[in-house]
Protein backbone atom coordinates (compact mmCIF):
# COMPACT_ATOMS: atom_id res chain seq x y z
CA UNK A 1 0.00 0.00 0.00
CA UNK A 2 2.78 2.31 0.60
CA UNK A 3 3.40 2.93 -3.18
CA UNK A 4 -0.24 4.04 -3.69
CA UNK A 5 -0.43 7.67 -4.86
CA UNK A 6 -1.98 9.52 -2.20
CA UNK A 7 -5.50 10.83 -2.62
CA UNK A 8 -5.30 14.80 -2.89
CA UNK A 9 -8.21 16.80 -1.69
CA UNK A 10 -10.07 19.29 -4.13
CA UNK A 11 -11.83 21.10 -1.32
CA UNK A 12 -9.93 21.16 2.31
CA UNK A 13 -11.96 20.57 5.25
CA UNK A 14 -11.63 23.07 8.27
CA UNK A 15 -11.98 21.07 11.54
CA UNK A 16 -14.08 22.81 14.33
CA UNK A 17 -15.71 21.71 17.35
CA UNK A 18 -19.07 22.93 18.49
CA UNK A 19 -21.32 22.00 22.34
CA UNK A 20 -24.31 20.75 21.69
CA UNK A 21 -26.61 19.37 24.31
CA UNK A 22 -23.54 19.10 26.79
CA UNK A 23 -21.50 16.93 24.66
CA UNK A 24 -18.17 18.49 22.42
CA UNK A 25 -19.30 17.47 19.08
CA UNK A 26 -16.90 17.65 15.94
CA UNK A 27 -17.70 18.83 12.47
CA UNK A 28 -16.17 19.45 9.75
CA UNK A 29 -17.04 22.34 7.29
CA UNK A 30 -16.14 23.22 3.52
CA UNK A 31 -16.49 26.43 2.35
CA UNK A 32 -17.92 29.49 4.62
CA UNK A 33 -20.99 31.58 5.33
CA UNK A 34 -20.52 33.67 2.08
CA UNK A 35 -21.74 31.14 -0.47
CA UNK A 36 -24.60 30.40 1.52
CA UNK A 37 -28.32 32.20 -0.48
CA UNK A 38 -31.54 30.68 -0.14
CA UNK A 39 -31.35 29.39 -3.17
CA UNK A 40 -28.11 27.24 -2.28
CA UNK A 41 -28.29 27.03 1.57
CA UNK A 42 -25.89 25.35 3.79
CA UNK A 43 -25.65 21.72 3.35
CA UNK A 44 -25.23 19.56 5.80
CA UNK A 45 -24.39 15.82 5.76
CA UNK A 46 -24.38 13.40 8.52
CA UNK A 47 -22.94 9.59 8.56
CA UNK A 48 -24.45 6.85 9.43
CA UNK A 49 -23.04 3.87 11.98
CA UNK A 50 -19.59 2.73 12.78
CA UNK A 51 -18.47 6.03 10.26
CA UNK A 52 -17.40 9.28 10.51
CA UNK A 53 -18.01 13.14 8.92
CA UNK A 54 -14.70 13.02 7.38
CA UNK A 55 -16.27 10.27 4.94
CA UNK A 56 -18.43 12.33 2.86
CA UNK A 57 -14.90 14.37 1.40
CA UNK A 58 -14.93 12.13 -1.65
CA UNK A 59 -18.73 13.77 -2.51
CA UNK A 60 -17.77 17.24 -1.88
CA UNK A 61 -15.05 16.91 -4.18
CA UNK A 62 -16.46 15.67 -6.70
CA UNK A 63 -19.31 18.42 -6.33
CA UNK A 64 -16.47 20.56 -6.35
CA UNK A 65 -15.24 19.17 -9.89
CA UNK A 66 -18.82 20.08 -11.01
CA UNK A 67 -18.40 23.62 -10.52
CA UNK A 68 -20.46 23.37 -7.39
CA UNK A 69 -18.60 25.02 -4.21
CA UNK A 70 -21.30 25.33 -1.77
CA UNK A 71 -20.97 25.51 2.01
CA UNK A 72 -20.73 22.24 3.32
CA UNK A 73 -21.11 20.82 6.86
CA UNK A 74 -20.80 17.17 8.14
CA UNK A 75 -20.69 16.10 11.68
CA UNK A 76 -19.28 13.29 13.82
CA UNK A 77 -22.46 12.07 15.89
CA UNK A 78 -22.47 11.57 19.23
CA UNK A 79 -20.14 8.84 20.17
CA UNK A 80 -17.99 8.46 16.86
CA UNK A 81 -15.21 10.26 15.41
CA UNK A 82 -13.80 12.90 17.52
CA UNK A 83 -17.29 13.79 19.25
CA UNK A 84 -17.62 13.20 22.12
CA UNK A 85 -19.51 10.01 23.76
CA UNK A 86 -22.97 9.74 25.02
CA UNK A 87 -21.92 10.22 28.89
CA UNK A 88 -23.71 6.74 29.39
CA UNK A 89 -23.69 2.49 28.43
CA UNK A 90 -26.09 3.16 25.81
CA UNK A 91 -27.18 5.04 23.06
CA UNK A 92 -30.91 6.13 21.81
CA UNK A 93 -31.91 7.39 18.52
CA UNK A 94 -34.28 10.35 20.08
CA UNK A 95 -30.61 11.85 21.11
CA UNK A 96 -29.52 11.92 17.69
CA UNK A 97 -32.76 14.00 16.87
CA UNK A 98 -31.91 16.63 19.84
CA UNK A 99 -28.01 16.87 18.61
CA UNK A 100 -29.30 17.68 14.84
CA UNK A 101 -31.93 19.94 16.26
CA UNK A 102 -29.59 22.10 18.42
CA UNK A 103 -26.96 21.76 15.45
CA UNK A 104 -28.62 23.76 13.46
CA UNK A 105 -29.97 25.64 16.05
CA UNK A 106 -26.43 26.58 16.26
CA UNK A 107 -25.33 26.97 12.43
CA UNK A 108 -28.58 28.18 10.45
CA UNK A 109 -30.78 29.12 13.32
CA UNK A 110 -32.89 31.71 10.62
CA UNK A 111 -32.89 29.69 7.63
CA UNK A 112 -33.54 26.07 5.90
CA UNK A 113 -30.42 24.19 5.33
CA UNK A 114 -30.35 20.72 2.88
CA UNK A 115 -30.29 17.82 4.57
CA UNK A 116 -28.28 14.30 3.69
CA UNK A 117 -27.46 11.56 5.42
CA UNK A 118 -26.71 7.47 4.91
CA UNK A 119 -27.91 4.71 6.42
CA UNK A 120 -27.55 5.19 10.12
CA UNK A 121 -28.01 9.49 9.24
CA UNK A 122 -30.75 8.79 6.52
CA UNK A 123 -33.31 7.80 8.99
CA UNK A 124 -32.33 10.34 11.28
CA UNK A 125 -33.25 13.01 8.46
CA UNK A 126 -36.10 11.39 7.55
CA UNK A 127 -37.77 11.28 10.70
CA UNK A 128 -36.35 15.09 11.42
CA UNK A 129 -37.53 16.25 8.15
CA UNK A 130 -41.38 15.35 9.49
CA UNK A 131 -41.22 16.76 12.32
CA UNK A 132 -38.93 20.20 11.89
CA UNK A 133 -40.35 20.46 8.15
CA UNK A 134 -39.62 24.56 7.77
CA UNK A 135 -35.65 23.30 8.92
CA UNK A 136 -35.41 21.75 5.77
CA UNK A 137 -35.16 22.77 2.29
CA UNK A 138 -34.06 19.63 0.35
CA UNK A 139 -33.58 16.18 1.56
CA UNK A 140 -31.52 13.61 0.51
CA UNK A 141 -31.40 9.65 2.19
CA UNK A 142 -28.98 7.51 1.40
CA UNK A 143 -29.78 4.03 1.64
CA UNK A 144 -31.40 5.14 4.96
CA UNK A 145 -33.95 1.83 4.64
CA UNK A 146 -34.85 1.72 8.49
CA UNK A 147 -35.02 -1.54 10.20
CA UNK A 148 -37.65 -4.65 10.19
CA UNK A 149 -40.63 -4.05 11.97
CA UNK A 150 -40.63 -5.32 15.42
CA UNK A 151 -43.08 -7.43 17.14
CA UNK A 152 -44.43 -6.80 20.72
CA UNK A 153 -43.17 -9.59 21.81
CA UNK A 154 -39.66 -9.64 20.94
CA UNK A 155 -39.06 -6.92 23.67
CA UNK A 156 -39.00 -9.40 26.63
CA UNK A 157 -35.39 -10.69 25.43
CA UNK A 158 -34.19 -7.67 23.95
CA UNK A 159 -34.29 -6.36 27.52
CA UNK A 160 -32.86 -9.72 29.55
CA UNK A 161 -29.88 -9.26 26.21
CA UNK A 162 -29.35 -5.47 27.06
CA UNK A 163 -29.27 -6.14 30.63
CA UNK A 164 -26.98 -8.77 30.46
CA UNK A 165 -24.65 -7.24 27.81
CA UNK A 166 -24.49 -3.97 30.29
CA UNK A 167 -22.39 -6.10 32.62
CA UNK A 168 -19.50 -6.79 29.81
CA UNK A 169 -17.06 -4.56 29.08
CA UNK A 170 -17.61 -4.16 25.37
CA UNK A 171 -14.43 -3.69 22.68
CA UNK A 172 -13.62 -2.89 19.84
CA UNK A 173 -10.52 -4.95 18.07
CA UNK A 174 -7.33 -2.86 17.85
CA UNK A 175 -5.08 -3.05 14.68
CA UNK A 176 -1.73 -2.68 14.33
CA UNK A 177 -0.91 0.16 12.29
CA UNK A 178 -2.59 2.38 10.35
CA UNK A 179 -2.35 0.49 7.27
CA UNK A 180 -3.98 -2.32 8.62
CA UNK A 181 -7.12 0.00 9.62
CA UNK A 182 -6.66 1.03 5.41
CA UNK A 183 -6.89 -2.75 5.10
CA UNK A 184 -10.14 -3.67 7.44
CA UNK A 185 -11.60 -0.78 5.12
CA UNK A 186 -11.23 -2.51 1.74
CA UNK A 187 -12.31 -5.64 3.65
CA UNK A 188 -15.73 -4.60 4.42
CA UNK A 189 -15.76 -2.65 0.73
CA UNK A 190 -13.76 -4.25 -1.86
CA UNK A 191 -14.72 -0.98 -4.24
CA UNK A 192 -12.63 1.00 -1.96
CA UNK A 193 -9.69 1.99 -3.53
CA UNK A 194 -6.46 1.80 -2.05
CA UNK A 195 -5.81 5.61 -2.36
CA UNK A 196 -9.19 6.19 -0.58
CA UNK A 197 -8.84 3.74 2.46
CA UNK A 198 -5.06 5.55 3.29
CA UNK A 199 -7.15 9.10 3.44
CA UNK A 200 -9.93 7.48 5.65
CA UNK A 201 -7.90 5.58 7.95
CA UNK A 202 -6.67 8.49 10.06
CA UNK A 203 -9.99 9.68 10.43
CA UNK A 204 -11.31 6.80 11.42
CA UNK A 205 -9.26 5.11 13.86
CA UNK A 206 -6.71 6.88 16.23
CA UNK A 207 -3.48 5.77 17.46
CA UNK A 208 -3.76 5.05 21.90
CA UNK A 209 -0.77 3.12 23.26
CA UNK A 210 0.98 1.82 20.04
CA UNK A 211 -2.49 0.65 18.67
CA UNK A 212 -4.65 1.75 16.31
CA UNK A 213 -8.43 1.74 17.39
CA UNK A 214 -11.82 2.90 15.80
CA UNK A 215 -13.31 5.84 16.76
CA UNK A 216 -16.58 5.00 17.68
CA UNK A 217 -18.07 3.90 20.92
CA UNK A 218 -17.86 0.26 21.79
CA UNK A 219 -21.25 1.08 23.49
CA UNK A 220 -22.69 0.94 19.96
CA UNK A 221 -22.55 -2.73 19.73
CA UNK A 222 -25.07 -3.40 22.89
CA UNK A 223 -28.06 -4.84 22.04
CA UNK A 224 -30.71 -2.15 21.47
CA UNK A 225 -34.01 -2.36 24.17
CA UNK A 226 -35.91 -0.13 22.10
CA UNK A 227 -37.96 -1.90 19.26
CA UNK A 228 -38.12 -0.44 16.36
CA UNK A 229 -42.32 0.27 15.29
CA UNK A 230 -42.32 0.72 11.42
CA UNK A 231 -46.07 2.65 12.02
CA UNK A 232 -44.39 5.39 14.32
CA UNK A 233 -41.05 5.97 11.69
CA UNK A 234 -43.87 6.04 8.82
CA UNK A 235 -45.90 8.95 10.67
CA UNK A 236 -42.87 10.94 10.73
CA UNK A 237 -42.23 10.31 6.94
CA UNK A 238 -45.56 11.01 5.45
CA UNK A 239 -45.21 14.45 7.39
CA UNK A 240 -41.99 15.14 4.85
CA UNK A 241 -43.29 18.27 2.77
CA UNK A 242 -39.39 19.01 2.06
CA UNK A 243 -38.39 17.19 -1.95
CA UNK A 244 -36.60 14.24 -1.28
CA UNK A 245 -33.84 12.18 -3.34
CA UNK A 246 -33.49 8.45 -2.60
CA UNK A 247 -30.15 7.13 -3.59
CA UNK A 248 -29.26 3.60 -3.67
CA UNK A 249 -26.49 1.06 -4.77
CA UNK A 250 -27.47 -1.48 -7.56
CA UNK A 251 -25.38 -4.10 -5.73
CA UNK A 252 -26.80 -3.49 -2.07
CA UNK A 253 -28.34 -6.51 -0.94
CA UNK A 254 -30.79 -5.47 2.36
CA UNK A 255 -30.93 -9.51 2.56
CA UNK A 256 -27.45 -9.77 3.95
CA UNK A 257 -28.68 -7.66 7.29
CA UNK A 258 -31.63 -8.88 7.45
CA UNK A 259 -32.69 -12.28 5.84
CA UNK A 260 -35.70 -12.79 5.12
CA UNK A 261 -37.42 -10.29 7.75
CA UNK A 262 -37.43 -7.29 5.64
CA UNK A 263 -38.63 -7.90 2.24
CA UNK A 264 -38.08 -5.33 -0.51
CA UNK A 265 -41.85 -4.95 -1.25
CA UNK A 266 -42.26 -3.51 2.57
CA UNK A 267 -39.73 -0.86 2.32
CA UNK A 268 -41.44 0.24 -0.87
CA UNK A 269 -44.17 0.91 0.42
CA UNK A 270 -42.71 2.97 3.16
CA UNK A 271 -41.05 4.69 0.93
CA UNK A 272 -44.72 5.31 -1.09
CA UNK A 273 -45.70 7.13 2.12
CA UNK A 274 -42.89 10.40 1.11
CA UNK A 275 -45.25 13.21 -0.58
CA UNK A 276 -42.01 14.89 -3.34
CA UNK A 277 -39.80 11.34 -3.99
CA UNK A 278 -37.00 11.42 -6.80
CA UNK A 279 -35.55 7.83 -6.80
CA UNK A 280 -32.12 7.54 -8.04
CA UNK A 281 -29.42 3.98 -8.31
CA UNK A 282 -25.80 4.06 -8.59
CA UNK A 283 -24.34 1.73 -10.80
CA UNK A 284 -21.57 -0.54 -9.89
CA UNK A 285 -21.94 0.74 -6.32
CA UNK A 286 -22.95 -0.93 -2.53
CA UNK A 287 -23.77 0.66 0.55
CA UNK A 288 -21.05 2.87 0.89
CA UNK A 289 -22.17 4.66 -2.33
CA UNK A 290 -20.99 7.72 -1.75
CA UNK A 291 -16.91 6.31 -1.32
CA UNK A 292 -18.05 4.05 -4.15
CA UNK A 293 -19.41 6.11 -6.78
CA UNK A 294 -18.58 9.99 -5.50
CA UNK A 295 -18.84 11.59 -8.96
CA UNK A 296 -22.04 9.62 -10.19
CA UNK A 297 -23.33 10.84 -6.65
CA UNK A 298 -22.55 14.36 -6.98
CA UNK A 299 -23.77 14.40 -10.36
CA UNK A 300 -27.58 13.39 -8.88
CA UNK A 301 -26.67 15.97 -5.80
CA UNK A 302 -25.96 18.80 -7.86
CA UNK A 303 -29.07 18.80 -9.92
CA UNK A 304 -31.57 17.64 -7.39
CA UNK A 305 -30.30 20.32 -4.74
CA UNK A 306 -30.57 22.89 -8.21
Amino acid sequence: MSNTPAYVERRMARSEFITLRGLRHHVLRWGDASLITPERPLLVMLHGWMDVGASFQFAVDALDALGDQRAVLAMDWRGFGLSDNGGGDAYWFPDYLGDLDALLDAVSPNAPVDLLGHSMGGNVVMSYAGVRPQRIRRLINLEGFGLPETKPEMAPGRLVAWLDELKEEQRLKPYPSLEAVAERLIKTNPRLSTAKAQWLAPHWAHEFDGQWLILGDPAHKRTNPILYRRAENLATWAAIEAPTLWVEGDSTDITKWWGDRYPRADFESRLAVVKDLKQARLSDAGHMLHHDQPEALAEHLASFLA
